[in-house]
């Protein structure tokens, strides 16, 4: 165990960016896909400023936080990195929504009209000449502990989304349980298909799913984004 560790912290950012990068390149011409279909969002929470320093040099731009006030800390801090992207991934509670708006690029969690109005609130109040682009979060197996919107309850969100004229809907994001690959391909499947029911890829191109153990699962069932930490940066604490 503890060689392995050590043979670990020898892998430099740059060099488990570079693997993640082939891996999505194999697994999309692997089910004939363009492989710059797929974009890459390295979840970088808990990383300190520094290791983002060094994916950036190593050619990475987008980076994905799960908290509003570590968001705000790490896009002040890197400020002088030219087209550093931020996406929100984590559970946005609505006395967070005007960090998320001020700072975000992308916002992947979205599960409720009532955020979605406030997030569309605070982006006005914000001046941002574009409107913010969103993803809707669903939670196709009902799971209690996450968050995102039951496949039923989705339709009515789409359209509240749609409502608010600062926001701009892109697409659908989901986080499967932790039960294996037959698992999450069930789960990816479910969330192509309710795109294909709410207007298909015209509407909705993005399809944000598939993390470091099931990306080419996920890339397989059409993922345009997929996000990964592990991967990218190590287990945590490294």
């Amino acid at each position: 165990m503890a060689r392995e560790a050590a043979a670990d912290d020898r892998v430099s950012i740059g060099q488990r960016l570079a693997h993640v990068r082939e891996r999505i390149e194999r697994a999309a011409e692997a089910c004939g896909r363009d492989p710059t279909g797929v974009r890459l969002v390295a979840i970088s929470k808990t990383q300190p400023p520094e290791r983002i320093r060094e994916a950036y040099v190593a050619g990475q731009r987008a980076f994905g936080e799960n908290y509003a006030q570590e968001l705000a800390s790490k896009a002040e801090a890197l400020a002088d990195m030219s087209g550093l992207e931020w996406h929100f991934v984590g559970h946005l509670q609505t006395n967070k929504a005007k960090i998320v708006a001020k700072y975000a690029h992308v916002v992947h969690s979205l599960d409720s009209a009532v955020l979605g109005r406030e997030l569309g609130k605070r982006v006005a109040r914000e001046g941002r000449t574009r409107p913010l682009p969103v993803l809707v979060e669903v939670n196709v197996e009902g799971e209690p502990q996450k968050g995102g919107v039951a496949p039923g309850e989705l339709a009515e969100l789409l359209a509240a989304v749609r409502a608010e004229s600062t926001l701009q809907l892109r697409g659908l994001m989901t986080v499967p349980p932790a039960e294996g690959l037959a698992v999450a391909r069930r789960v990816f499947e479910a969330v192509l298909t309710l795109r294909n029911l709410h207007g298909g890829a015209a509407l909705m191109p993005e399809l944000s799913f598939g993390m470091t153990a099931d990306l080419e699962v996920a890339i397989a069932c059409g993922a345009t984004i997929v996000r990964v930490g592990v991967g990218v940066f190590g287990p945590r604490g490294r």
